[in-house]
């Protein structure tokens, strides 16, 4: 229990980090090896100053988002599956936001550590893909069990490489150019539209908002949730994407790996795809969590976290390692799209009807959890279906911003009456067992 990293309670004051601990982390996933790539398929196809419109556009509208979910986990001291007890979904509803969770976030573990594997295999040589998957997963997985204390400190060493090779790759690789002459060019490769873009940079980084309070609840006060947030983005969104939406103009290709090979050599390379480390620990570590509060709820059993990490960590690592993951990708994108209304739903909830807002209001000083709380909210389902379809078929705007404004809206239209007529039906204390109401 020492590293259980209070799955399924409140995180106390006395636990709790300074703003920059959390903000290097929240940088770490915002600035990852991914952000380099996104940045250079923006630059492969668009202008500069269209890539910077895409850019903030799809960042403010992330950033509202991430900074409500983050108030709420800072408030509450809770992670996204247990807070969704009280945030319109119930414990029924939270099993299934954790198991969604889950499944999501422990699949892109193992796709990403195959990423990891075969960059190493290239660089190094010497042992098969294969021992390369074990190990980059083992070593995660180490970290992630000693929980968010372990991480910090990955990402004190990680985030600082990351920065110094994206400040050599810019000036390496760029050197020789001129950077008003590479704003200025049209894009190298074949047209991106705006909605394309601010498409590509709103979806990129939605599961990281929706798990926002997992991280979040180790600040101490919202203002350090928004300190964090404008920080981790600004930096990571417009720094490196921008370097790579430039690396793009001047390499004239989206192949950021080799851009980055030829400009910074084994030790550059070697440096960002170690950096994948800093955003599949947060995966590995969220997807526990959500497995946690699953286990709780539909078995009525306690599972510790560390077990949790070592379980999927496990399976991730060895079917990354035999490469069965290269075939779920597909697979992982469409349960994306069943990701995005759970903030739709949460914020609703938490900030506009606020239905069991006053159960976590009265017990948050104490530290202790509502004693009971709803098990299922036909309203919430209703609002998370009916967001992933505006989602999906909306012809226009962009399908992630879509999908969560979808669900907003349809519940705090449905929200108040329903949510209160659900209440009397089934009512469940916060470990399981069934109460009167």
């Amino acid at each position: 229990m020492e590293h259980d990293d209070f799955s399924l309670r409140r995180v106390p004051a006395e636990r709790r980090y300074s703003w920059v601990s959390v903000a290097l982390q929240r940088f770490g996933q915002v600035s990852s090896f991914h952000q380099f790539l996104l940045g250079a398929v923006l630059g492969f196809g668009m202008t500069f100053w269209d890539a910077v419109l895409a850019i903030t556009i799809g960042s403010v509208l992330l950033e509202i988002i991430t900074i409500l979910m983050g108030v709420a986990g800072t408030r509450e001291g809770l992670s996204t599956s247990v807070l969704a007890r009280w945030t319109g979904f119930g414990t029924g509803g939270s099993s299934l936001v954790g198991l969604l969770m889950t499944v999501s976030l422990a699949g892109w573990f193992g796709v990403q550590n195959d990423v990891f594997a075969h960059g190493l295999h290239a660089l190094m040589g010497g042992p098969p893909v294969w021992v390369w998957a074990l190990a980059g997963g083992a070593l995660v997985t180490a970290i992630v069990v000693f929980g968010f204390h372990a991480m910090a400190w990955t990402a004190y060493l990680t985030v600082p490489a990351f920065l110094a090779l994206a400040g050599f790759s810019i000036i390496t690789a760029l050197g020789d150019h001129s950077l008003p002459a590479l704003m200025a060019e049209p894009p190298p490769g074949p047209a991106m539209s705006l909605a394309q873009g601010t498409t590509l940079v709103a979806g990129a980084f939605i599961m990281g908002a929706i798990m926002t309070p997992d991280m979040t609840r180790f600040n101490r006060t919202a203002s350090d949730v928004v300190k964090q947030t404008l920080v981790s983005v600004t930096l990571g969104q417009y720094l490196i994407g921008l370097i790579g939406v430039l690396l793009a103009h001047a390499a004239k290709s989206a192949d950021v790996v080799g851009i980055i090979t030829s400009s910074s050599g084994v030790l550059g390379t070697l440096i960002l795809v170690t950096a994948i480390l800093k955003i599949n620990d947060w995966n590995l570590y969220s997807s526990s969590l959500g497995l946690v509060n699953a286990v709780q709820v539909l078995l009525s059993r306690r599972l510790d976290r560390t077990a949790a990490t070592l379980l999927l960590g496990g399976l991730g690592t060895v079917l990354s390692a035999v490469g069965i993951l290269d075939h779920f990708t597909t697979f992982l994108t469409w349960v994306g799209v069943l990701t995005p209304p759970v903030a739709g739903v949460v914020i609703a909830e938490y900030y506009v009807v606020r239905r069991w807002k006053p159960e976590l209001e009265a017990t948050r000083a104490s530290g202790e959890l509502p004693s009971t709380c709803p098990s299922w909210v036909p309203a919430a389902l209703i609002c998370w279906v009916a967001g992933a379809a505006v989602g999906i078929w909306l012809p226009w705007g962009i399908p992630t911003v879509n999908s969560v404004f979808g669900a907003f809206l349809l519940y705090v239209l449905l929200g108040r009456r329903t949510t209160a007529a659900a209440v009397p039906a089934a009512m469940t204390s916060s470990g399981g067992s069934k109460t009167r109401s």
